[in-house]
């Protein structure tokens, strides 16, 4: 993952950790853990929306559309079995996000000693 990403995904992380309330993002029962924080940011709703917004990210963080489908059909591969085709950049940058995501939330919680 590239610096530019890891950057902004974990500044766009804290952002909904204070959003969702930093105390509540423990793993004691009834309270928001990291996989909930997971689904919140990542899964509810699109990082980003529209097909050029998508394709501007990728360009900004100089990624390119191969390289993210090799990335998000391997992860899909390790994790499910079967990779989908991505025909827009929309839903690539979405599943993009959607892993990275998953690694850099583990991080932050780390780095708070919320574990």
């Amino acid at each position: 993952m590239k610096n530019s990403i890891r950057t902004e995904l974990k500044q766009y992380i804290l952002e909904g950790m204070q959003d969702l309330n930093q105390d509540n993002l423990t793993s004691k029962p009834g309270r928001l853990d990291a996989n909930e924080l997971h689904q919140e940011l990542f899964n509810v709703d699109y990082y980003i929306i529209g097909y050029y917004k998508a394709e501007q990210w990728l360009k900004q963080h100089q990624v390119s559309t191969f390289d993210a489908i090799s990335q998000v059909q391997e992860w899909e591969l390790d994790n499910f079995g079967q990779a989908k085709n991505y025909d827009n950049a929309e839903a690539l940058v979405n599943m993009l996000v959607y892993i990275y995501g998953e690694e850099l939330i583990s991080e932050c919680f780390q780095e708070l000693e919320l574990f």
